[in-house]
């Protein structure tokens, strides 16, 4: 077998596995072309590696934006998209104050942590009710 066919066989499978070590659709995209390029120095005999190295460049590029417009945009919803946003999912919930809220910044105990919470002054004790996110700090109105 050439020289040229192994290499880029090589290269397809090489890239297929860095996929699947380090998965992020991006060299797959590149594999499938090398992949291609392997087809075509196959079927062909006498390709320069010019023209070679040219297609696989413009195979890649086409396949990756082929990706990035058609694949990408149709991500499946979650049905938890709130998932690691801990702080989102606290909109709505009521809690008490452990440290009163003075100048408008106080502290919630949420479960087995400590919140830092924004909101109208408010003594120890007091229920407020979770509004809004701002970072990791809890926008708060009386409950």
């Amino acid at each position: 077998m050439r020289w040229e066919v192994v290499t880029w066989a090589a290269l397809a499978v090489a890239l297929f596995a860095a996929e699947a070590l380090a998965p992020g659709a991006f060299m797959l995209w590149m594999g499938i072309a090398a992949a291609v390029v392997f087809l075509l120095v196959w079927a062909i005999d006498g390709m320069s590696v010019l023209l070679q190295v040219i297609l696989f460049v413009v195979l890649s590029f086409v396949s990756i934006q082929v990706y990035r417009t058609w694949f990408r945009k149709r991500a499946r919803q979650s049905d938890q998209p709130l998932l690691n946003r801990r702080a989102e999912q606290m909109i709505g919930r009521v809690v008490t104050l452990e440290q009163a809220i003075v100048d408008g910044s106080g502290r919630a105990k949420v479960d087995d942590a400590l919140w830092v919470v924004a909101g109208p002054d408010s003594p120890v004790g007091s229920r407020v009710r979770v509004v809004a996110v701002d970072g990791m700090t809890l926008k708060v109105q009386q409950a």
